[in-house]
């Protein structure tokens, strides 16, 4: 793998890139104190603005490593949702993907756009030969972005999760395989 960092990435309607510390006001108002955005993320809603500011700062630092993938989404200049590689192994080639949107931009399409543009960047240029994402069984909205990106749903794990109200979550899972084997896996799992 040809691992580069966070770079910016453009789409048609988005611009993905670095976090500034600058960032923190929105991104605590926009979603990070949101409980109805973070309803199904491991971690609590902000308490403070403050709060947001240590995390980004953590990220800001975080871009001297030319393996760290961390995007803060933007729409005509603001900032808008989060999107990361959350975990990644070299030996396989491969990473977990995390994201989240501020509720406002919600059914748009916006993650979807975000999302295939992380992937390409992530196949193409840096040669991962996997990505994978999951999402709580009770939030399928999450699941529904995830197949409009191009990733295939591959089953689900049983209460694998222990939500932040102390529940088990059923967890499923969903993969990309890169180039021309992920055409060959789409035909093999159709029935």
């Amino acid at each position: 793998m040809k691992h580069q960092g966070t770079i910016i990435l453009n789409t048609q309607r988005l611009r993905l890139r670095p976090y500034l510390p600058s960032d923190a006001a929105t991104m605590f108002a926009g979603w990070a104190n949101d409980p109805e955005v973070t309803e199904y993320l491991t971690w609590e809603p902000h308490g403070s603005v403050e709060v947001t500011e240590g995390v980004i700062q953590q990220w800001v630092e975080s871009y001297c490593s030319d393996t760290v993938y961390h995007w803060g989404i933007t729409l005509e200049g603001s900032l808008i949702g989060d999107i990361a590689v959350a975990s990644w192994n070299e030996k396989h080639e491969s990473c977990e993907i995390g994201y989240c949107l501020s509720r406002a931009c919600w059914g748009q399409g916006i993650m979807t756009e975000a999302l295939k543009s992380v992937m390409l960047y992530l196949f193409e240029t840096i040669g991962f030969h996997r990505v994978t994402l999951r999402h709580d069984s009770q939030n399928p909205a999450s699941g529904r972005v995830m197949v409009k990106a191009g990733l295939v749903f591959e089953g689900c794990m049983r209460e694998a999760m222990k939500r932040r109200d102390d529940s088990f979550a059923d967890v499923c899972i969903y993969g990309a395989l890169n180039g021309h084997r992920q055409t060959q896996s789409k035909k093999a799992s159709k029935p």
